[in-house]
């Protein structure tokens, strides 16, 4: 059973940055896609950021420019670097590796809160 741990969350005034980071266990964790997807309460779960085997990234309009994704495949780590926080980015984060063919494979970590708050 293939794990996902999330790593960073936490408490940070507006402004401020912030890096999660997620370990997986797969072996074939170099091929998957990576997202990071947050949900906030009473909001539906969306796409903040992915990246695929190649290093292609794509963000959401509302973080571009702001957060930035990467991965270590050596390691089986994707980190989310997250600057000039904001309140609205207060929610849980969480991890998804899947291939491309989500039936083939499709993993989700546990989630990180992020608080963003004076």
């Amino acid at each position: 059973q293939v794990q996902l741990v999330e790593s960073g969350g936490g408490l940070v005034q507006p402004g401020g940055s912030l890096r999660v980071s997620c370990e997986a266990s797969t072996s074939f964790f170099s091929i998957y896609v990576v997202d990071w997807y947050r949900q906030a309460p009473g909001k539906q779960r969306e796409l903040v950021a992915g990246i695929n085997s190649g290093g292609t990234t794509n963000y959401a309009d509302s973080v571009k420019g702001r957060f930035t994704i990467s991965r270590d495949n050596a390691k089986k780590m994707v980190y989310l670097q997250m600057n000039s926080l904001k309140p609205e980015d207060t929610a849980v984060y969480f991890c998804n590796v899947h291939h491309t063919r989500r039936g083939i494979a499709d993993y989700w970590g546990q989630g990180t809160q992020v608080t963003v708050s004076s």
